[in-house]
Order: structure tokens, then C-alpha cells, then sequence
């Protein structure tokens, strides 16, 4: 949730990441009003127990009248006091669900405006002109052609079994998903990662305490009969590894890779990318957490875009890396970086993978802290994708040859049993 104390002492810096985010500034005021309406309730009860604990002892030396009259006072002081604490109790929680409906505030820098307003930082390699090298009537495959023809990817018997946006990845698909995940986890265990296989489901306070049950709730499935939720990220459950602790950050951060499958509803996407693999409910993703000091976490930031970009080059993708604008950054996110590959068949990019800096509004959620010499504060969250099933789809664009082959990325042969070409099957 929101840091009360900045709020407090800055609320106009709040209020200005309400407005670049395009959410409304007078909540600010709102989670103030009822913050100052918890302490003056609070403040009273105290009073109260102080003077209810102080009766105690002159009813313990009095006698007679005075003594029965000083029982009727404490009689009803007693239910003034918890009156009190009820009102003290209810306007704590009203405070708590007003500040949880604050997005964690941007950091300086971060563009203004919505989907569309995103500034682009670099471009990385050349996008192949495949009409040159093939010719004029050369007709670009798109990734269901060229996974159909390899026969890596099957969506007609994954709708048969599960519905729309499922599929089967078989063969040479099932092991380019394996080479990529495993390419990553190689990359996360060399820069200090601990490798780590996650639940994927996961208990109501840890989703909320991740910022996932927020405007994009919709987004989850939930399990009604067990009331656990399926994570569309493996970074919920990394999160939630740590809920309630103290961490010794001595030695420097604390880093986990991730593999898990991730599920979303891709509710609201209703005829957007229906073809192939691009927006699907199922997927296996590598994803990079860390948990680290405020003060190291916009450094621990741009160290997972240079990781996720080493992972990129190994794939050898033309992509570009974009600063996310403030109103389409997720509720946790102070800033987010994603680097999106070229798409031939569409001559769009497309987005693979994207780092954010959480600072410490995850931790705040899951009271997770660490111990400095100036007391106990709240530790910051990051996380980043490494590799995910997405990236098939720009593989096999990318690399795809005139006879519908596909050439494997250099980096990856050794993953793929020195695999250099994926032949089509005739």
C-alpha cells in the first residue's frame, strides 16, 4: 500500500502520480481525512484506557459510598472505552481500504498519459528484409504457419480439449519453450539468482499483497471451493515467499528466478491476437525477483533490463525498449521498462518482456522489512521476465527461411542437442 508518511508530509506528490496515472487525485485527500479521523479516535481511546486505568487504583483504596460511586463511573467508563476502540478499529480499516486504492507513486521521469505514450529508449538490430533476401514474392509466414509446419504448435486440439486460446507445443515447439526457460535460468544462476520452482496457487492475502486484486482483478482465476487464486506470475508467489519476515540485505539483495506456469483470463481481449500463441490463458515463464534496499532499487532496476537484454541478444532479436508511460504502469509499479521484438508477419512490435520497480509498495502489503541502525523500514520488490512462451512467436518470424525452416539462434544450439535448423515436417 501507499507509504502513510509521505502521504502525510508530501501529499502533493501523491497527488501528482494520481494524475499521471490518469486516477483521481482527491483520493489523496480522502486516505488523509480518514487517516487524521483514525488517530483522533485513537487518540481519545488512549486517553480513556489511561483514565480507566487510573480509576483502578483509587477504586482498589476507597471505601463505601465512595468507593460504589467510583464502580458506577468505572462501569461507565469501561463502555465508553470500548465504543471507543470499536471506532478507533472501524476507522483504522476504513484508512487501510482508502490508501490500498492508491497506485504506488511514479518515480521522476516516468512519461505521462496512457497506452500510446510511452517514449522509446534505444532500438537493438536490424529487422531482416525478408522480401530482399527472398524475393519480391516472398510471402511472410506468421508463427502458426511456420509452428504448424514444424509441427511445434497445435491450437486446433487445445481448443478441442480446453477452449479457445489453449494449444498443445509438440516436438521441436515443446523443446525451443524448454531451451528458452533454461537458457534463462542459466543466464539468472551466473548473475546470483536462486533457481526456484514456484506454487502456482496462491492464498487471497498474498494476490492482494502483490497488487493483483486491484482494477485488473478480473484478470485472475480464482478457485471459489479452496479460495486460492492461480498466479499469472510467478512473481506473486516470490513475493509472498518472504510475507512477515525480517531479511538480512548485508550482503546485497536477495535474487530468485522463477519457473512457473502462469495463467490470465485475458478478460476485456475479446478479438485481439485470437490467432496462435500471441494472448493465450497458459503459459511457462522465467521471471527475475528481487527484493533489495529503496535506495539500490532503481540501480537493481536497470540491472534486470541490461539481464533481460543479454537474453535477447542470445535469441538474436531486433527489439526496441520502451519507458511505460504512467497510465498503463500496473497498481505496483513505480516505473516499468519493456523490450518489445519485431513481428514480421504483423510489422509491429511486440512486447516480451517487461522490469518493474515496485519500490516498497509490495513489501509494505506483505510486511516484509529489514533491520538498519536507524530502526526497522520496508524493503523494495522488483521483477522482470527472463523467457516466456511468447518468445516462440518471435522466434520463429525472425529466423524463419524460404522452405519454412527455421535457423535456431546460435546461443540456443546447445540447448537444442546442437540443433541449427528445424526442418518442416513433410
Amino acid at each position: 500500500m501507499i507509504d502513510l508518511q509521505l502521504l502525510r508530509q508530501d501529499p502533493d506528490v501523491v497527488r501528482a502520480s494520481q494524475v499521471a496515472r490518469g486516477a483521481d487525485p482527491h483520493l489523496v485527500d480522502e486516505v488523509l481525512d480518514a487517516d487524521a479521523r483514525r488517530r483522533s479516535a485513537l487518540t481519545e481511546y488512549e486517553a480513556l484506557r489511561a483514565e480507566q486505568k487510573s480509576l483502578g487504583k483509587k477504586v482498589a483504596q476507597a471505601s463505601g459510598d465512595e468507593k460504589q460511586a467510583l464502580l458506577a463511573h468505572t462501569k461507565e467508563l469501561a463502555a465508553r472505552v470500548k465504543a471507543l476502540q470499536a471506532d478507533a478499529d472501524a476507522a483504522q480499516a476504513h484508512a487501510t481500504e482508502l490508501s490500498r486504492r492508491i497506485d504506488n507513486v511514479v518515480e521522476d521521469g516516468v512519461p505521462t498519459g496512457g497506452e500510446d505514450d510511452y517514449v522509446v529508449l534505444e532500438h537493438v538490430g536490424t529487422p531482416r528484409d525478408l522480401a530482399a533476401e527472398y524475393g519480391p514474392d516472398f510471402v511472410v509466414k506468421d508463427h502458426l504457419d511456420l509452428g504448424e509446419g514444424l509441427r511445434a504448435i497445435d491450437t486446433e486440439r487445445g481448443a478441442k480439449v480446453s477452449g479457445s486460446r489453449f494449444y498443445f507445443l509438440t516436438g521441436v515447439g515443446a523443446r525451443l519453450e524448454l531451451a528458452l526457460l533454461n537458457a534463462a535460468m542459466d543466464l539468472a544462476t551466473r548473475n546470483g539468482f536462486v533457481p526456484t520452482i514456484t506454487p502456482t496457487l496462491v492464498k487471497p492475502e498474498v494476490m492482494a499483497g502483490t497488487g493483483f486484486l486491484g482494477a485488473h482483478a478480473d484478470e485472475v482465476y480464482r478457485l471459489e471451493a479452496d479460495d486460492l487464486y492461480l498466479v499469472g506470475t510467478s512473481e506473486v508467489a516470490l513475493a509472498g515467499f518472504h510475507s512477515g519476515e525480517i531479511l538480512d540485505l548485508s550482503d546485497g539483495p536477495l535474487r530468485y528466478a522463477g519457473w512457473s506456469a502462469c495463467y490470465r483470463r485475458e478478460a476485456g481481449s475479446y478479438g485481439k491476437d485470437t490467432r496462435g500463441i500471441i494472448r493465450v490463458h497458459q503459459f511457462h515463464k522465467v521471471e527475475a525477483f528481487v527484493w533489495t534496499r529503496p535506495e539500490d532499487a532503481a540501480a537493481e532496476h536497470r540491472r534486470i533490463l541490461e539481464w533481460e537484454k543479454e537474453m535477447l541478444a542470445l535469441a538474436e532479436l531486433p527489439y526496441r525498449v520502451i519507458d511505460t508511460a504512467a497510465g498503463d504502469l500496473g497498481s505496483s509499479a513505480a516505473r516499468k521498462f519493456d523490450c518489445e521484438a519485431w513481428l514480421p508477419s504483423q510489422q509491429r512490435w511486440l512486447e516480451l518482456t517487461s522490469t518493474s520497480n515496485c519500490t516498497t509498495f509490495q513489501g509494505r502489503r506483505l510486511g516484509v522489512r529489514e533491520r538498519t541502525a536507524d530502526g526497522m523500514r520496508t524493503v523494495a520488490t522488483l521483477n522482470g521476465t527472463l523467457a516466456t512462451t511468447r518468445w516462440i512467436v518471435a522466434l520463429l518470424e525472425n529466423h524463419q527461411q524460404a522452405d519454412g525452416s527455421v535457423r535456431v539462434p546460435e546461443g540456443l544450439r546447445p540447448y537444442l542437442g546442437g540443433l541449427e535448423v528445424l526442418e518442416p515436417v513433410r
